[in-house]
Formats: structure tokens, C-alpha cells, sequence
């Protein structure tokens, strides 16, 4: 039997006996690692956040980590899920998140439980639930009474739940670590002296609630004893200066396997070698704990995504958007949790230290005295260089680790992937090409007698008028013209997302921004009537801001309006009376649930749709037959949102492209077979403009191996030109 394989099979056996078990026993920590039940523990976690998917995904997705060599399972607490209003508390369907916890520990694994909860975390609001906002007084995230009150009472709600259902470690439960804040450094200064008192504050109101498990807060320099404070990044074995005390474990709670992707861009490709490279350089300098940040993004289902951000979270993580296997990079990082798990008794008790093996080459020693040895051998050029350790040649591929258990026998090196890369199939099962299918109802656009119980001569910002119950605000005016006005222009300015015009009912243009520009204008060319003219603008938001000091008192909304003259006179609308109106009919009547399908009068498509605006779009469909995951392929469409079964699968936006590729950020969206009926099915989609619903499809996704995926290419290309 070989070296390789004998090392694997010790690795499993190490891996099956570092469960926990349910006695019970708290969870402490030194300067080297976290202390379990009495056991020094080097542990892997990955970030799977239960609102991103379903209950139904839950125990595959948990199973898939367990089998790839992870030890815990990290999720956020999202505040606005749990209580979306004051005092009421919602912990049902995808928000059961004493379900999440009982399933991770059937599977033998602990959690990281980060209720923050403040999360960031590209969620709308940072998680913080709207409500939040009109509470007299409040400072978010600030050495402020009313903020600290229902954090407090919140942070409190979520600690004594756990503890109800005896899900700490503690316990005998799973949970063997809490966060509280989060990455609150960036923005710390902002606040002066109530930042560091807000930090102290946090810490002993997080400790004294007893949990028995050690709290942490990441990206904290100032992390107050006995929080750990712990690394945020892609290179945390480069970039963290350490914990802030010799008594406290160095911990990475967020190793990006990726990155978030925004609406006009193309995703982040992040290697398994480099995730490899950075995860070993980490454990080389006494690092006990990497979560890989995402191990499963998952979906922003419904409006959850943060400002700009695709519904798709985190799709090029270890396990994709669906909860299939990326590889190589799940293979390749199961390889090498198993070699370190091979070292961890070493790692964690022996007398580390480093030298040069030459200009940007070093070893990393372990030893213990009974022998054990353990060495990571570095190379940190982008070439092949040999290296001398221990009187023996050693190759080093370029930017890479080599791990000795031994100190004599290499078993893995980061930048050498033996497993094969695989592909995603999107298999068509039906395409919505038939009028005689498809229903539709306009939506109402409003002028000002529609919008007159709520008026304004200023205008209103758009997340304080919206209260986050729509992306839609529509602004409404009626004005007179009666001025010599040559090729007139309808100049606006927001600081929302999108805006969208209309002139006496007919739609003109729109415009939008992006993550990276804040604020946008736009200018059409108009026909004014003489006399009276209705202009109705709806400013649109695609998630609200999740991060920064002061978030409430961002501002978003139209802030200029006016109409231009090639003369010097023109039109200054900003200090008219407006109305104001918050949402859609559609969205109020809740038409895309089938109980109320009634409530309106739906239409027979007898064209095709490509320019309706705010149009309302319903077809019935059968479920795909099998398991595999399904997805509906939106790419004819342009921006809107879309409904199964009265569940939203997110918004699309199809229609903004990267400059770079011309394509769009996102086509497939993930319809969870929890969702499906066997037949029947109702898909309901809202299309702002430019959307043609007669060429989308349903699919189902799958993977292969790179030759099988060739295999089917070539079949698929043959069967094509049959065609």
C-alpha cells in the first residue's frame, strides 16, 4: 500500500474521530488553538447561509462540506428575516435556523454562529431590518441607547433560542463559537470616541450572555479580552497582523473563495491553487481555523441582494449556486484538509519555526518532542525552483506549498491538482414560445391625481418613503407649459439605481447607475404639450446599501428635475409639488401568488412583447422529470423580477451588460425543486422594459467530467446541424 494512500486513510480515521460528541463540555482556547471537550482542534469551516437556500438543500449541501473535509459549517443570523417587525419573530421555512443547526449537528460538525448583527454580507440593509431606520434617535452601530437596545434585545433573542434548543457546545450542541459585530474596523474612526466604546460595550454585552463558547469579531483590532479578534481577506497568512493578545488563537473567519458579483461585471475567478496556497501559508504560521467564505453561496432569493448585487451569490465557491460540486476546487481542497488533518497533532503541539531556503523560498518547521516533525515548503516565485531541506532535493512548483508530514515525503503541493475539472450541462426541457401560453397584464402608471395622498414640495428620499416594501417609488407631477421652448430635454438626477420616464402616459427612457458609480443622470429629448403635461418618473432601487458608517442616513431617490430649452429659460421641477406613490399595483394586489391571479385582468399575448414597460407576464408549466436542479434561462428578457409558485427566485437584470464581454451578468436562475409542483406550476414575471417572455426556458442543470463534457458538445454541435 502507498505512502499517499496509507496517509488518506489515517487522515479519515482522524477526521472521523475530531466529531464531537454530546456530552457536553465548554469550549475554550490558548494561544495556539480552540480547546474542545479537552482537545487542541485545527479546524476547517465553510459558509453556508440557510436563507440562500432551502431546507430541502440543507442536508446535501452540510453532507457535501462534511465529505470535503470540513469540520464546521458558519453561518450569519439575519436580523431582518427574524424580526421583521418589532417584537415579532419569524423562524419558519427558510428561516428556520434551529432546523440549519439540528442538521449540522446530525452530520457530526459544529457551527460558527455570527449573529453580528450587523452582517454586511452583499444582504440588503446589512441585515438590519428597516424598522430599524424609525426608531427616534438612532445612530446604527454607535455607542447610541437606542441602537445598543435592540441590538442588544435581539443579540439576546438569538443566544436564548440556541440555548433552548441546547445548541451550544456547552450544551452538547454544535455551536462552538459566536460572532458578534461585524468588520466593524473599517469603519470604526468614523464614529470617534463612540466607536471604541461601542467596541467595549458589544464585547461585554456579548460575553456576559454565557454562551460557554468563545465570541469573535472579525477585522477588530481592538477586540476587547476575551473576544478574539480574527482575519477577513483572500491572504490572511500575508495581510493579518495577528490575534491582539499571546493568549488568543489566530482564526480566519473568511477566506473568499470568490468574490461577490454586482450587476455590468463579470465574476471573480479565484483558483483552487491560490485558495490552496493562502490556506496552507496561513496554517504555516500558527493559523488553527479557516472558514472559506462562501463554501456555498446559494441565491438572493426575492429582494434580499444588496444594492446592485446579482441574485446569484457566490457562484464559483467549492459547491455552486445549486449545491454541485465545483472541481477542481472542492477536490482539491479536500485533498489538502486531509494532509493537514494527517499533521494536526504536530501543528497544534509542536515548537514551530522558519528560515530561507533562498530568495523567496522558506521552510516552516513543527516539531515535537517526541519526534514528530512536520514542514511546509514555500516557494513564493512564479517559477520552478529546487530547493535543500534536510539534506534532500526538493522541486517546488511556482507560487506554491509543498506539506512533509515527516519532514522526508511530500504528500501534497498546492499548485499540483489532481482532481479533473468539470463542467455544468444546461439541458433545455421546455422552451415558452407559444402566444396561445402567456397572459398579460399592464401595470398602472400613475399620474398625479392617483398619488395624492402623499405629497411633497421637496422631494422625498426613496428608502425612508419605501420603507423597503418595493424597489419602486414613483414620483408624479402635473405642470403647465407655456414658454417658447425649442428641442426641450428632461434632465434628471438620482441617486437611486434606475429611473424610468414617462410623459403624458407614454413611456420616454430611463437610466441607470452602477455599483462602482454612485448616482446618475439622464436626458431625453421630449414633446411638450402646450398647456398642461403629466410627468410620472419611477425611481427604482435594486437592494439597499449594506455597508459604511451612518447607514441611516443614506439617501437615495431623485434629487433634480427639469426640463431644458436650447433658450436660456427652462423648467426647474425640483421644488414643484409632487406626489408620490410607493410600489406597483401588481405588487400590492400580490398578483403573483395564484389566489390572486383574479384580482386583475389578464390579456392573450398576440405579439411579440419587446417593448411593453411595466408589464406583467403569467404561464403554467410541468415540473422536469428526475432530481437534478432546474433553472429557468431569462436571457430574452431585460430587468424585472420573477415569481414560482408565488416564492420569488430573485431579480433579473438582463439587460445590463458588461462593457467588456457585451454580455449580461446573469441569464439562469435557480428555481429550487422545492418550489415545483408536479404540474401546473405558475411563473410570473415583471418586466420593466425590453423583455421578450416568448423565447425563455426552463432547464435542468447538471455536471461532467471535462471529457464527458466534450463528449456532449460534440453530440450537441452534431445534433445541431442535423437541425
Amino acid at each position: 500500500m502507498g505512502w499517499w494512500w496509507w496517509c488518506w486513510l489515517f487522515a479519515v480515521v482522524i477526521m472521523v474521530e475530531g466529531g464531537h460528541s454530546d456530552d457536553g463540555g465548554g469550549v475554550t482556547y490558548d494561544g495556539r488553538s480552540l480547546i474542545i471537550e479537552g482537545q487542541r482542534k485545527l479546524l476547517f469551516s465553510g459558509s453556508i447561509h440557510y436563507p440562500r437556500s432551502t431546507p430541502e438543500m440543507w442536508p446535501s449541501l452540510i453532507a457535501k462540506g462534511k465529505e470535503g473535509g470540513l469540520d464546521v459549517i458558519q453561518t450569519y443570523v439575519f436580523w431582518n428575516l427574524h424580526e421583521p417587525q418589532p417584537g415579532q419573530y419569524e423562524f419558519s421555512g427558510r428561516n428556520d435556523l434551529v432546523r440549519f443547526m439540528k442538521e449540522i449537528h446530525a452530520q457530526g460538525l459544529y457551527a460558527c454562529l455570527r449573529i453580528g448583527p450587523f452582517i454586511e454580507s452583499e444582504w440588503t440593509y446589512g441585515g438590519f431590518p428597516f424598522w430599524l431606520h424609525d426608531i427616534p434617535g438612532i445612530i446604527f452601530r454607535s455607542d447610541n441607547e437606542p441602537f445598543k437596545f435592540y441590538m442588544q434585545n435581539f443579540t439576546t433573542k438569538i443566544v436564548d433560542l440556541m440555548k433552548s434548543e441546547g445548541l451550544y457546545a456547552s450544551q452538547g450542541g454544535p455551536i462552538i463559537l459566536s460572532q458578534i459585530e461585524n468588520e466593524y474596523g473599517n469603519i470604526e474612526a468614523a464614529f470617534k470616541e463612540k466607536g471604541p466604546s461601542y467596541v467595549r460595550w458589544a464585547a461585554k454585552m456579548a460575553v456576559g450572555l454565557q454562551t460557554g463558547v468563545p465570541w469573535i469579531m472579525c477585522k477588530q483590532n481592538d477586540a476587547p479580552d476575551p473576544v478574539i479578534n480574527t482575519c477577513n481577506g483572500m491572504r490572511c497568512g500575508e495581510t493579518f497582523g495577528g490575534p491582539n493578545s499571546p493568549n488568543k488563537p489566530s482564526l480566519w473567519t473568511e477566506n473568499w473563495t470568490s468574490f461577490y458579483q454586482v450587476y455590468g461585471e463579470k465574476p471573480y475567478i479565484r483558483s483552487a491553487e491560490d485558495i490552496a496556497f493562502h490556506v496552507v501559508l496561513f496554517i504555516a504560521k500558527n493559523g488553527s481555523y479557516i472558514n472559506y467564505y462562501m463554501y456555498h453561496g446559494g441565491t438572493n432569493f426575492g429582494r434580499t441582494g444588496s444594492s446592485y448585487v446579482i441574485t446569484s451569490y457566490y457562484d464559483q465557491a467549492p459547491l455552486d449556486e445549486y449545491g454541485l460540486l465545483r472541481q477542481p476546487k472542492w477536490g482539491h481542497l479536500k485533498e489538502l484538509h486531509a494532509a493537514i488533518k494527517l499533521c494536526s497533532t504536530t501543528l497544534l503541539q509542536g515548537v514551530r519555526t522558519n528560515f530561507s531556503l533562498g530568495q523567496n523560498q522558506e521552510a516552516y518547521v513543527f516539531r515535537e518532542e517526541t519526534g514528530g516533525c512536520v514542514a511546509f515548503l514555500t516557494n513564493h516565485d512564479g517559477h520552478n525552483v529546487t530547493v535543500q531541506f534536510q539534506n534532500a532535493s526538493f522541486e517546488l512548483l511556482p507560487k506554491s506549498i509543498s506539506i512533509l508530514p515527516d519532514c522526508k515525503n511530500v504528500i501534497f503541493n498546492t499548485a499540483k491538482v489532481n482532481t479533473e475539472t468539470n463542467n455544468r450541462v444546461i439541458q433545455p426541457t421546455q422552451l415558452f414560445d407559444s402566444t396561445d401560453s402567456w397572459e398579460e397584464f399592464k401595470d398602472v402608471i400613475p399620474n398625479i391625481e392617483d398619488t395624492a395622498s402623499l405629497k411633497s414640495n421637496t422631494f422625498l428620499e426613496q428608502m425612508n418613503t419605501t420603507k423597503d416594501k418595493s424597489d419602486y417609488l414613483w414620483y408624479t407631477l402635473r405642470f403647465e407649459h407655456n414658454l417658447s421652448c425649442t428641442k426641450p430635454v428632461l434632465h434628471v438626477e438620482s441617486l437611486g439605481h434606475v429611473a424610468h420616464a414617462f410623459l403624458n402616459s407614454i413611456y420616454i427612457g430611463a437610466a441607470h447607475g452602477s455599483h462602482n458609480v454612485k448616482g446618475f443622470m439622464m436626458d431625453i429629448p421630449i414633446i411638450l404639450n402646450n398647456g398642461i403635461n403629466n410627468i410620472s418618473i419611477v425611481s427604482v432601487m435594486v437592494g439597499l446599501p449594506d455597508s459604511g458608517a451612518f447607514l441611516e442616513s443614506k439617501f437615495a431617490g431623485l434629487t433634480k428635475v427639469e426640463i431644458q430649452c436650447m433658450e436660456e429659460e427652462f423648467y426647474n421641477l425640483t421644488n414643484y409639488e409632487w406626489g408620490y406613490q410607493v410600489g406597483l399595483l401588481g405588487e400590492k394586489l400580490h398578483i403573483f401568488r395564484e389566489e390572486s391571479l383574479d384580482d386583475v385582468v389578464w390579456s392573450q399575448i398576440n405579439e411579440t412583447p419587446i417593448n411593453h414597460t411595466f408589464t406583467w407576464y403569467k404561464v403554467f408549466f410541468d415540473a422536469p422529470m428526475g432530481d437534478e436542479p432546474v433553472a429557468l434561462n431569462l436571457s430574452t428578457m431585460g430587468k424585472g423580477e420573477a415569481w414560482v409558485n408565488g416564492e420569488s427566485i430573485g431579480r433579473y437584470w438582463v439587460s445590463f451588460l458588461d462593457p467588456k464581454s457585451n454580455s449580461p451578468s446573469q441569464t439562469m436562475y435557480h428555481v429550487p425543486r422545492s418550489f415545483l409542483k408536479t404540474s401546473q406550476n405558475l411563473l410570473i414575471l415583471l418586466e420593466e422594459g425590453g423583455g421578450n417572455p416568448l423565447q425563455i426556458s426552463l432547464n435542468t442543470i447538471s455536471i461532467v467530467n471535462e471529457t464527458e463534457h466534450k463528449a456532449f458538445c460534440h453530440d450537441n454541435f452534431i445534433s445541431q446541424n442535423k437541425k
